[in-house]
Order: structure tokens, then C-alpha cells, then sequence
């Protein structure tokens, strides 16, 4: 995939109606500080056009990025943050629940967890959030430059083991640092618009 032209085209907040957008749609799901901004602007070859944050917990509204005229990445608000209140919590809940029941564009979603540890709580409802909105998802585990070549395979086997995932369930390992996984990442994206064409 070359990336050519990126905009960040639409944001929706809580009370907003989602777009319908006539291209496909990749949703990007992941916990408050697991490096999904990092992540989207790797692929996108764009510095900062995810906002990027010390603080986490910053996408606070499903953000749609136009890729090329041809793709949607669309970016789900961080959960899982302490120190947002309970009913904006249950409110990205009802956002990211609300935008998985009712894309009729979205062919994958990603699903990031920090490879360093288990999978958390919220990260296991998500999980089961997304396959219960009957999507399968690519678990991408970031921040892979932040363990020992050596510590890899112990920790995907311990993500596919908390989550609970299938043996064909997609785990890569991925870094923004590096931008090691982005090639796999992008094979999955051309993919989906071959099957789109």
C-alpha cells in the first residue's frame, strides 16, 4: 500500500451521526495509552496528524481519516482510562459499540494491546465486543520495541491465551519506533481493497 493523500475528514463526538462513507472503513480499538495514535501516523507516514499525547485518554470521538480517496482508518476513542468519570466512559462504550453495530463499510478492526502485559479487562470486552458485532479481529501488539527479541513468542502466546482467541486468530507484533508490522499491516489493507475492487 502507497500511502498518497491523508485528511483527517470527519470527527463524530457522542451526539454526532456517523458518516456513510461509500469507501471501506478499517476501525483502529485499543486502550487509552496503547500507542494508537503512534500506530495510525506510522501508516500514514505522517508525523502528528493523530494527535499524539502525554495523556492519555485524548481520542475522545471516533476521527476518520481518508486514505488515498480509496480507505477509511477510522480511530475508536481510548477506553479503559482511570481518570475520566464513569458516565464518559460508559459514553466511549455506547460510541465504539453504537460505530461497530452500524458501519456498513467496516471490513476489519484492529485491536491493540501493549505487548509488555496481559491483556486487561477492558481489553478482554472489547475483544469479545468485536466479535460479537461478528468481526474478527487483527490484535496488533504494540510498543514491541520496549521488550527482548527473545520475550516475543512468550508474550503473543500470553495475549492469544487471556484474550482467548483462536490458533487463527492474527497476532502482530508492531513498532512505531521501528515500523516493524507495518508491511504485514498494510498486506492486510490491500487485501481488503482487492476484495472491494
Amino acid at each position: 500500500m502507497i500511502i498518497k493523500n491523508v485528511s483527517l475528514e470527519t470527527v463524530c463526538g457522542i451526539t454526532s451521526k456517523l458518516p456513510q462513507s461509500i469507501h471501506p472503513e478499517v476501525a483502529f480499538a485499543g486502550k487509552s495509552n496503547v500507542g494508537k495514535s503512534s500506530l495510525i501516523n506510522a501508516l500514514m507516514n505522517r508525523k502528528s496528524l493523530a494527535r499524539t499525547s502525554a495523556q492519555p485518554g485524548k481520542t475522545q470521538t471516533i476521527n476518520y481519516y481518508n486514505i488515498n480517496d480509496e480507505i477509511y482508518f477510522v480511530d475508536l476513542p481510548g477506553y479503559g482510562y482511570a481518570k475520566t468519570s464513569e458516565s464518559v466512559r460508559a459514553q466511549w462504550g455506547k460510541m465504539i459499540e453504537n460505530y461497530l453495530h452500524s458501519s456498513k463499510q467496516l471490513k476489519q478492526v484492529f485491536l491493540l494491546i501493549d505487548i509488555r502485559h496481559a491483556p486487561s479487562a477492558n481489553d478482554r470486552v472489547m475483544y469479545d465486543w468485536i466479535c460479537q458485532s461478528g468481526y474478527r479481529p487483527v490484535i496488533i501488539a504494540t510498543k514491541l520495541d520496549k521488550i527482548n527479541r527473545s520475550q516475543i513468542q512468550k508474550q503473543v502466546k500470553l495475549i492469544r491465551a487471556t484474550l482467548d482467541t483462536g490458533a487463527d486468530t492474527v497476532i502482530l507484533p508492531f513498532s512505531a519506533e521501528t515500523k516493524q508490522g507495518r508491511d504485514e499491516i498494510y498486506e492486510i489493507l490491500d487485501h481488503i481493497l482487492e476484495e472491494d475492487a
